[in-house]
């Protein structure tokens, strides 16, 4: 099992290591699936996808009050973190008080904030518009303090699977400074640093409905986040808006969502003025790298 999961994780290596090179899947008879870079009858092109699409449309949405010819316009945000705000007005007609730019703001934490109190022109006639809302986890203003994370599990050693700029799943703004480290399914996975939990997945098996699987964020002090993805189903241990100090116990690692084999996914992000962004970090002891499986390099 350790052997075929080095095997597995060492293909993310290669991602890395070798860009054009192509990962096929196959399964035989007995079921058992191999992967290869070499194409056989019946292989699959294996595809690594780890994506991250948090939706937060139930905790941050428009909250709109209407009385007789008047509209007043709140923004709910209902996270234990700060939410930039972005709120346009098209399409309108018979309206007072709409303004021609986008309106932005910062939404605190666990709060309701008036953006536009909108009149009729004319109030025997309804107000007619389609608000446009766009919204990003955190606050742009903050700055990202030095900082060098303790390793965020318990056991080992593990070995590095897919490191920054990986070109299979590590190329997006959101992961491109991401680190992936192979361990086995149930790794206690502990906080790297302090901060308060402000969002968690727990409910999803095997590749689920959402590409980052189960995942613990934690808000930090500055402002950065850091995320731990894939965890295992049910083993989420912290609530939100709970506080968590470094070494505070979060979940078990897993191999949920859209996960390459059993492995801890882990990313410091922040809100840059244009949406998160993955930023560069450093573990607090070396991290040695998978030899390249996928290669035939031992």
């Amino acid at each position: 099992m350790l052997a075929r999961l080095l095997f597995f994780c060492g293909l993310c290596l290669a991602s890395h290591l070798a860009v054009a090179m192509t990962i096929y899947k196959s399964t035989d008879a007995n079921g058992v699936i191999s992967y290869s870079d070499r194409p056989s009858k019946g292989a699959k092109v294996f595809v690594f996808q780890d994506r991250m699409v948090e939706r937060l449309d139930r905790q941050v949405y428009l909250d709109i009050k209407k009385q007789k010819g008047v509209d007043v316009v709140f923004a709910r945000n209902d996270l234990y973190a700060p939410v930039e705000v972005a709120l346009a007005f098209i399409g309108t007609s018979n309206v007072r008080g709409a303004p021609a730019q986008a309106i932005r703001r910062v939404l605190p934490p666990r709060s309701n904030t008036r953006l536009a109190l909108l009149t009729a022109i004319s109030r025997d006639q309804p107000l007619v518009y389609s608000p446009q809302f766009q919204y990003s986890l955190g606050d742009p203003s903050g700055t990202a303090q030095g900082y060098r994370y303790p390793l965020p599990w318990r056991g080992g050693p593990f070995r590095l699977s897919q490191g920054a700029n990986g070109q299979y799943s590590h190329y997006g703004p959101k992961n491109r400074y991401a680190m992936d480290i192979a361990m086995p399914v149930g790794t206690p996975i502990i906080a790297a640093r302090a901060g308060v939990v402000v969002k968690t997945e727990n409910s999803q098996s095997g590749r689920g409905t959402d590409a980052s699987g189960n995942f613990v964020r934690v808000l930090h002090d500055d402002g950065t986040m850091g995320v731990y993805l894939h965890l295992k189903q049910g083993s989420v241990s912290v609530r939100e808006g709970q506080r968590v100090k470094v070494g505070s116990a979060l979940a078990l690692s897993g191999n949920t969502g859209n996960s390459s084999g059993p492995h801890l996914h882990f990313v410091v992000q922040r809100n840059t003025g244009e949406g998160l962004v993955s930023i560069p970090y450093q573990f607090n002891q070396p991290l040695g790298a998978l030899p390249n499986f996928a290669l035939g390099k031992q």
